[in-house]
């Protein structure tokens, strides 16, 4: 097996409860993502980790692959992602399974595209140690984004002297959606290597992360995506 598609989906949420398997559009959330990578064709095998058993029911009857029920040390809120994708990578490769690519996939960003994904992978060259996507940002940290300061005050988080956004530096804000990396370069994250972007535009980089997003969401594939 070439490469591999992670989905990470923990059981709690607190901005909008039980999010992974809530219904978007006629099936759960996380239905989406699973579909999207069994039909990606650079993508070999469909893992989700989870800790929840209700999530991994549904995550099989959508052709994704269960494992093993994740351990609660790693299922926290706190929790962060890196080490739960290297722990279910490990565990594959325990069982005999050989891995060259890992893409993840994460279940609230439900308006990406088969092609959104193939383009991601196919920037990972050797060059290359991970590859994120992302959009234009709608606010610039040259420009008109403030930081709060000591004194109780705000300032510019860059102070660069830009007086238009029109003289800032391109920015992008990370969309959360495909993340890409050769098996060797897993350990190193996102910012030890060399990283490259694949941008998105903004109306499929939408993360699910409020009851306001969700419902964005679902007006959007009301629309047929359009804006």
């Amino acid at each position: 097996m070439g490469t591999i598609c992670t989905i990470c989906a923990r059981g709690g949420s607190v901005g909008v409860p039980r999010k992974n398997i809530r219904r978007l559009g006629g099936k759960p959330l996380i239905g989406w993502t699973i579909e999207q990578a069994i039909a990606a064709p650079s993508i070999d095998g469909v893992y989700v980790s989870t800790e929840d058993d209700e999530i991994a029911r549904v995550a099989s009857d959508h052709g994704a692959i269960v494992p093993y029920r994740r351990p609660d040390h790693l299922a926290g809120s706190s929790a962060a992602k890196m080490p739960v994708i290297v722990h279910l990578v490990e565990h594959l490769e325990s069982q005999g399974i050989e891995i060259q690519r890992v893409v993840d996939l994460d279940p609230t960003s439900p308006l990406r595209t088969i092609d959104d994904i193939e383009r991601a992978v196919e920037l990972l060259d050797d060059a290359t140690d991970a590859v994120i996507t992302g959009y234009p940002a709608d606010k610039n940290p040259y420009f008109n984004m403030v930081e709060a300061r000591p004194d109780g005050g705000v300032g510019l988080v860059i102070d660069s002297g830009v007086t238009s956004r029109q003289a800032a530096p391109t920015v992008y804000a990370m969309n959360a959606s495909i993340y890409v990396w050769h098996r060797r370069s897993l350990t190193k994250g996102l910012w030890d290597g060399r990283t490259r972007l694949y941008e998105m535009p903004r109306e499929r980089s939408i993360d699910i992360d409020s009851e306001l997003d969700f419902r964005i969401v679902e007006l959007l594939m009301a629309d047929g995506g359009r804006i």
